[in-house]
């Protein structure tokens, strides 16, 4: 019985230091476990979170180590400025750099807004204040945007003479169609959180300081659910983006065909037959 006990109260403390734990990838990005969701914090507020080089690359290496995280269902992208999410690219820094280092550096910015995009569960960005060029490139590579009342989002990048380089010519019409995007893109504009929510730039609008609490409220959600099927539905969605219908299918049935056979599969239906909830295994 003692055993039992000592047995029960270690897993309880692993569990608890699990859901309390925090890394730090660099001195800018941060990742804190709330149970089964990760809060991936952007943390250069002297700053306001705009995108530098270590940065990036620090962005880049959280996103690696979530991405290979099983006991990981979800996550949620946030930020530690009171009145910006991330103001994309470190203008500053980049206006040192020669034309050989901006060469250079590209790889380790692509990587950043990548592994974002790539990360294999649901993702859900948390929106506040300004989420401008890659800011907003950012929220664009997670799955679902919430978005306070205080949020300004956009893609300005062609008035400073370039493009948006960290996925935005490409996500923002898949969200809101070609013509939208081309009229947002090409004239540079902000738009202010009543009229992105009415544009379907992001998903759900909430009271001003409210993002944060939502959006892992939304995460607590997605990861009560099969953490095998969240990866297998992730993956259908990503992969089928684009394709011809009958393709898509295919991709629908290559990713059934790995949760059909899976332990979570059997639980999920155990659990509905006996009425309860589901114990999925990480």
């Amino acid at each position: 019985m003692d055993g039992t006990s000592d047995r029960t109260e270690a897993a309880g403390e692993q569990r608890e230091q699990r859901e309390e734990r925090e890394e730090r990838f660099g001195a800018h990005v941060a990742v804190r476990h709330h149970a089964h969701v990760a809060e991936l914090v952007l943390d250069r507020p002297k700053a306001m979170n705009a995108v530098s080089t270590e940065m990036a690359r620090s962005l880049a290496a959280a996103c690696a180590a979530l991405a290979e995280d099983r006991a990981v269902r979800a996550v949620v992208l946030t930020s530690t400025h009171e009145r910006a999410f991330c103001v994309g690219a470190d203008l500053k820094e980049r206006n040192s750099l020669t034309d050989a280092e901006l060469l250079a550096q590209r790889p380790l910015a692509r990587a950043a807004y990548a592994g974002v995009l790539d990360l294999p569960m649901p993702t859900i960005a948390a929106v506040h204040g300004f989420a401008l060029g890659g800011g907003f490139e950012l929220a664009l590579a997670c799955d679902v945007i919430v978005a306070d009342r205080t949020a300004v989002v956009g893609l300005p990048e062609v008035s400073v003479g370039v493009i948006p380089g960290g996925g935005g010519t490409q996500l923002l019409p898949r969200r809101v169609g070609a013509a939208r995007a081309a009229e947002l893109i090409f004239s540079a504009r902000r738009v202010e959180a009543a009229e992105a929510r009415e544009l379907g730039l992001v998903d759900e609008l909430v009271e001003a300081g409210g993002d944060r609490e939502a959006a892992l409220a939304l995460g607590a959600r997605f990861a009560a659910n099969s953490p095998v099927g969240l990866r297998a539905a992730k993956r259908a969605l990503r992969v089928g983006w684009g394709l011809e219908f009958r393709a898509g299918l295919e991709v629908e049935d290559a990713a059934w065909r790995t949760v059909a056979f899976s332990p979570d599969r059997a639980e999920g239906v155990a659990a509905f037959n006996e009425r309860r909830a589901p114990r999925w295994s990480d």
